[in-house]
C-alpha cells in the first residue's frame, strides 16, 4: 500500500504581511488529483487566524503540484476557511472575480538572498558595502553573482513541479534575484507564485540562507524589490486600439490608494520616484516607461495594440491574489469591449 506526503500550504493571518505555513498529511493510495485531496484543519490561534477558545480553521485544497523535493510528495496550495466553511478574512484568493479565467497574469518576483549570519544580502561584506549597483544585473562571475546554486536548484524544482516559471535573472543589487511566473487565470497565477515562493524558502533553508521579501531591505542607493504585475484580458489581447488601452490605464488613476493598500507594506520606502519607480502618491502611464505606475510594453504597441499592461507598483512582499483581485476590479470599471 503506497503512501504519499501531501504538503498543505496556506497563508497565515499576520499583518501587514502574511507568511507561508505548511504541514504534511500522509495519504494511502493517493491518486495525485486535486479532487481527492481531503479538507483539513489547523490551529488558527497559532497563526493569528482564530481565538484559542475557538481555534479550528479549515484548509480547502485549491491547486496541486508534484513535489520534486520529496519522495512520493505533493504540494497542495490551500485556501483558509472559517469553521463554518466561509472564506477567512485573510483569504485573498476568495476575493478574485475571474470565474472564466479571462485574465492572464505574469508576476515578476524579486527578492534578496539573505545571509543570516551577517544580516545582509549575500555578496555584502560583514562591514561596509560592496561596489555600487550596476555590475550585478544579469551578471556572471563570483565577484558579481551570489547564491546562484540556490537559484538554479529552485528553478529546477519549479519546472519539475509543473510551475510555469518563464525565466530568472540576477537583479540590480548584489544578492538580489528575480523569477517570473505566468498563468492563464488570476487564481492560478497566484497559486503558482505562492508555491514558487514556498519552494524558494525551502531550497534556501538547506543552505542556511533566508529569503528577504521586504521591498527595501537595504536603505540608500540600492534598488528595492518589486513584484511587477503583467496582466491582460481578452479585450487587451485583441482590441488593437490605443484609445482602449488609455481608457483602461485611466481607470487606475482615481483608485491609487486602493491599489497601494494591497500592493505590499512599506511601499513608500520603494516607490520614491527613484530607482525605476513612480512616487507612491502619483499615477502615470507610458510606453516603455519604467518610471511610470503602469508601463505599456513596446511589444504591445508593435503588435498593433494587442497585448498586455504592466503595473510596476506591487512590491515583493505583496499577495499576488490580492494584487490580481484589485487589478481585475479596476479594469472592469473601464467597461471596455473589443471593437466590432
Amino acid at each position: 500500500m503506497a503512501k504519499s506526503k501531501l504538503e498543505y500550504i496556506w497563508l497565515d493571518g499576520y499583518k501587514p504581511t502574511q507568511s507561508l505555513r505548511s504541514k504534511t498529511r500522509i495519504e494511502k493510495d493517493f491518486s495525485g488529483k486535486l479532487e481527492d485531496c481531503p479538507m483539513w484543519s489547523f490551529d488558527g490561534s497559532s497563526t493569528q487566524q482564530a481565538e484559542g477558545n475557538s481555534s479550528d480553521c479549515l484548509l480547502k485544497p485549491a491547486a496541486i503540484f508534484p513535489d520534486p523535493g520529496r519522495k512520493n510528495g505533493f504540494l497542495v496550495m490551500t485556501e483558509v476557511l472559517n469553521a463554518d466553511g466561509t472564506p477567512h478574512e485573510s483569504n485573498g484568493r476568495a476575493t478574485i472575480d475571474d470565474d472564466d479565467a479571462d485574465f492572464w497574469f505574469g508576476f515578476e518576483q524579486e527578492y534578496f538572498l539573505w545571509d543570516t549570519t551577517t544580516g545582509k544580502p549575500l555578496g555584502f561584506p560583514e562591514n561596509g558595502y560592496p561596489n555600487p549597483q550596476g555590475q550585478y544585473y544579469c551578471s556572471v562571475g563570483a565577484a558579481n553573482a551570489f547564491g546562484r546554486e540556490i537559484v538554479e536548484e529552485h528553478l529546477d524544482l519549479c519546472l519539475d513541479a509543473g510551475i510555469n516559471v518563464e525565466g530568472i535573472n540576477a537583479e540590480v543589487a548584489a544578492g538580489q534575484w528575480e523569477f517570473q511566473v505566468f498563468a492563464k487565470g488570476a487564481a492560478a497565477a497566484g497559486d503558482e507564485t505562492w508555491v514558487a515562493r514556498y519552494l524558494l524558502e525551502r531550497t534556501a533553508e538547506k543552505y542556511g540562507v533566508a529569503i528577504n521579501w521586504h521591498c527595501k531591505p537595504i536603505k540608500g542607493d540600492w534598488n528595492g524589490s518589486g513584484m511587477h504585475a503583467n496582466f491582460s484580458n481578452s479585450v487587451l489581447r485583441e482590441c488593437g486600439d490605443r484609445a482602449i488601452y488609455e481608457q483602461v490605464c485611466e481607470a487606475f488613476r482615481p483608485v491609487v490608494k486602493e491599489h497601494i493598500a494591497v500592493y505590499g507594506a512599506d511601499n513608500d520606502q520603494r516607490l520614491t520616484g527613484d530607482h525605476e519607480t513612480q512616487s507612491i502618491d502619483k499615477f502615470s502611464f507610458g510606453i516603455s516607461d519604467r518610471g511610470a505606475s503602469i508601463r505599456i510594453p513596446v511589444a504591445t504597441v508593435e503588435n498593433g495594440w494587442k497585448g498586455w499592461l504592466e503595473d510596476r507598483r506591487p512590491n515583493s512582499a505583496a499577495d499576488p491574489y490580492k494584487v490580481a483581485a484589485r487589478i481585475i476590479k479596476t479594469v472592469k470599471t473601464a467597461k471596455v469591449t473589443i471593437p466590432v
